[in-house]
């Protein structure tokens, strides 16, 4: 059992860099959540502004797209067929 335990080790600036990213991380979520917020017309960030947030950016929606936000909700969504169809004349 000599070998056990003698993996690869990390550098030494490998959780600097992990909270760097993780820091860019949270306050690109933020931002956007803190965006939906206002469109809202609320001051306080609650868990459907941050689903708003993460599912409307692409590259967020890529990253997170096996994660449930609870009490999140869904986006709202409705098929083009079931639009009203818009007349030829506007009377």
């Amino acid at each position: 059992m000599s070998g056990r335990g003698k993996g690869k080790t990390s550098g030494t600036k490998c959780p600097v860099y992990l909270a760097a990213v993780l820091e860019y991380l949270a306050a690109e979520v933020l931002e956007l959540a803190g965006n939906a917020a206002r469109d809202n017309k609320k001051t306080r960030i609650v868990p459907r502004h941050i689903q708003l947030a993460v599912r409307n950016d692409e590259e967020l929606s890529k990253l997170l797209a096996g994660v449930t936000i609870a009490e999140g909700g869904v986006l709202p969504n409705i098929q083009s067929v079931l639009l009203p169809k818009k007349s030829a004349k506007a009377e």
